[in-house]
């Protein structure tokens, strides 16, 4: 697999469908290329309809190195790398946390992100920022310890895995695969906690580039409301809310979202 260089030297590994206008899909926590199996398959979908698209692993997941001290403008500038080897523009598709990471990207790095889509951010305007902080300093020094499995762990029970669910997970196969990257959760943690714990208008207010904010309506409680706070915090952005869709959306109800957006 190809891998980029980011502006302070950490490896990001990615790979390329199909050939047309530019679109980088921006993962959210957990996610990445060797678990992932949606996000090929929604590549694969674009592709036939024209696009290039590129999915690449976060800073220490999979194939791509992890430099430190973590900041989020690192990975921002690991988004602007794989841009740049598409040819210098491209759209973005964030999911979750994802998604308010692509927004970041989108306000710091102007021309190059031609359109964004967001698919649920999860903001929860019933959290505090100082409860934001304090559960990233509990991930912070998970991932200090190198205790990527119990940083997995709290993030299951925190977003309401139930305790006999969990425990099958953990004695799945798949579970080393997820453990593995389980530290990385507190890059998300950072990125939701800076961005989305302050004042979102003024930070958000540079990404003029067109926006869609889309949530599903079978998902989280606060998805909705989270959903329309950045969109209002975007000067250019629409929202849509698809039938039926939780927080990992059926590609066969996102693609033709995607494609309709993109082309316009």
């Amino acid at each position: 697999m190809p891998t980029v260089t980011s502006k302070d030297g950490t490896p990001i590994g990615y790979e390329t469908y199909g050939s047309g206008p530019a679109i980088v899909v921006v993962a959210g926590a957990t996610q990445y290329r060797a678990v992932d199996q949606a996000s090929p398959e929604l590549a694969k979908r674009l592709a036939d309809a024209g696009f290039t698209v590129a999915l690449f692993d976060r800073r220490g997941r999979g194939e791509s190195g992890d430099t430190r001290p973590y900041a989020v403008m690192r990975e921002v500038e690991d988004i602007e790398a794989v841009i740049d080897a598409l040819g210098g523009k491209a759209s973005l598709y964030g999911m979750s946390s994802g998604a308010v990471l692509a927004t970041e990207a989108a306000a710091a790095l102007g021309a190059k992100v031609e359109r964004l889509v967001c698919y649920e951010p999860p903001i929860d305007e019933s959290q505090s920022r100082e409860q934001a902080f304090a559960e990233l300093a509990e991930m912070e020094a998970l991932q200090a310890r190198g205790d990527g499995a119990g940083a997995m762990e709290t993030f299951m029970s925190a977003v309401g895995m139930p305790e006999e669910q969990l425990a099958g997970f953990k004695a799945s196969p798949a579970w080393p695969a997820f453990a593995a990257v389980g530290g990385t959760i507190a890059h998300d943690y950072r990125v939701m906690a800076e961005a989305t714990k302050g004042d979102m208008n003024a930070r958000w207010a540079g990404v003029t580039q067109p926006a869609l904010v889309v949530n599903g309506d079978a998902s989280f409680d606060f998805m909705a409301a989270g959903a329309d706070r950045a969109a209002a915090a975007l000067p250019n952005a629409t929202r849509k809310t698809l039938a039926g869709q939780g927080h990992g959306p059926d590609v066969d109800a996102i693609a033709p979202v995607l494609v309709q957006f993109l082309r316009a």
